[in-house]
């Protein structure tokens, strides 16, 4: 505990920073939007909005027409692309490879299409899944799929993974979450073989509340994507294909769409933020090389990689006390769950380090230099030594207003 920290050695109660604090359009953004599904009573089904919001993001990604498809979540993405791309899981290759230090949406995808997950450990440079060393993995031979990710928005190399899959014959989906800057940005290219799944949930950089998107710049593929989120309808009320209901409404598509709307500003707020927390650690004389910013994850992510597991969750405590949210975003790993605990896996060390020692800060697009102040002041006293009441800025007191919860994923 860290003295004159401890909400219950000062008065009143801090105000409550969370890990994300998402900001959304807000009401007079949408109403033009659901105006529009006034007029056309259209609310499912391939909308205008959905077919809008799809041209939009093909030309904010720089590919073709006929290369998105709208989903009802990133999950629901994630499964699409695996069902229209590799099929359920086939008795004789049940496995599917996923990386240990993910979230757990990723291996519940491929559950869902029957596949049985294979946890591997992930590259100390990516944090991802290697694909020359899975080349070599004993059991590549039952293995029916694979599903590198864009571990915090971090770009991969997709070309590799198209490489693999021509070798080795196994489908590789990519579980891009949180990556939709690093397609913008072009430090992550698509490939017509191999699909990407985005994730438009309220914590991400593009958000929508719920929603997601299918990228695969291959016509004959994504007609499959959009077959498979629509009961395997295809010209026809005839089910033809493994399917399910993964279809993004159109209130979605106006929450999206207002969104890209304003998202030039969101991205400058998440940037200015982020030069903020470099300006004030680098001030304090903390170790800039744990700081991990964007380009280098998706700049809705502020991470801290401390030295050990102890020294992560002490300062995560100190936090606490300081009415400070932070998280280690994905848990102890996919191999802690309950859900998983059983799961095969290799070793892990990668996986468990970064999981123990990844340490996610309050970042979101309506923070101030005031409640960044607030987070390295316990950063200075935890790493550095320095008394953090020499460092808070003056805090804001909100006697009244409950501490609210934090978004679950």
């Amino acid at each position: 505990m860290i003295p004159g920290l401890n909400r219950g050695l000062i008065p009143g109660a801090l105000r409550h920073l969370l890990a994300y604090e998402p900001v959304l359009p807000t009401t007079d953004a949408l109403a033009p939007y659901l105006r529009q599904i006034d007029r056309s009573r259209m609310y499912s089904n391939q909308g205008p909005l959905v077919k809008g919001l799809q041209h939009r993001l093909q030309t904010l990604l720089g590919i073709g027409e006929g290369t998105t498809v709208a989903t009802n979540s990133g999950t629901g993405a994630l499964v699409a692309a695996i069902l229209a791309h590799a099929g359920s899981a086939d008795p004789a290759r049940p496995y599917a490879i996923c990386p240990a230090h993910t979230f757990v949406a990723t291996a519940l995808a491929a559950a869902q299409c029957g596949y049985r997950p294979w946890l591997a450990d992930v590259c100390e440079d990516s944090w991802t899944l290697d694909p020359d060393r899975l080349a070599d993995h004993p059991m590549l031979h039952q293995v029916g799929l694979v599903v590198p990710v864009c571990a915090y928005g971090r770009p991969l190399d997709v070309a590799r993974w198209a490489r693999f899959q021509a070798a080795t014959g196994i489908p590789v989906v990519i579980d891009a979450a949180s990556a939709v800057e690093a397609l913008v940005d072009g430090t992550m290219t698509c490939h017509p073989q191999i699909p990407i799944a985005l994730s438009f949930h309220a914590t991400k950089v593009l958000g929508c509340g719920e929603g997601g998107c299918v990228v695969l710049p291959d016509p004959a593929l994504l007609a499959r994507v959009t077959q498979t989120t629509n009961f395997g309808f295809m010209g026809s009320r005839d089910c033809q294909s493994v399917s399910f209901n993964g279809k993004m409404s159109e209130y979605h598509a106006a929450v999206a769409l207002a969104e890209l709307d304003g998202w030039a500003a969101k991205r400058a707020d998440f940037a200015r933020i982020a030069r903020t927390y470099h300006s004030a650690l680098q001030q304090a004389g903390v170790a800039m090389d744990a700081l991990v910013l964007h380009p280098q994850i998706a700049s809705n992510y502020v991470l801290y990689r401390c030295a050990g597991g102890a020294m992560a969750e002490h300062l995560r405590l100190a936090l606490a006390d300081a009415a400070v949210e932070a998280r280690f975003w994905y848990g102890g790993g996919l191999h802690r769950h309950s859900y998983l605990i059983d799961a095969p896996c290799d070793d892990l060390p990668v996986s468990e380090r970064l999981s123990a020692t990844l340490l996610g800060l309050p970042m979101g697009a309506a923070m101030t230099a005031g409640d960044v102040a607030r987070v390295v002041a316990v950063l200075v006293a935890v790493l550095v030594g320095a008394p953090a009441s020499d460092h808070l800025a003056q805090p804001v007191w909100d006697r009244a207003a409950p501490i609210p919860a934090s978004v679950p994923a």
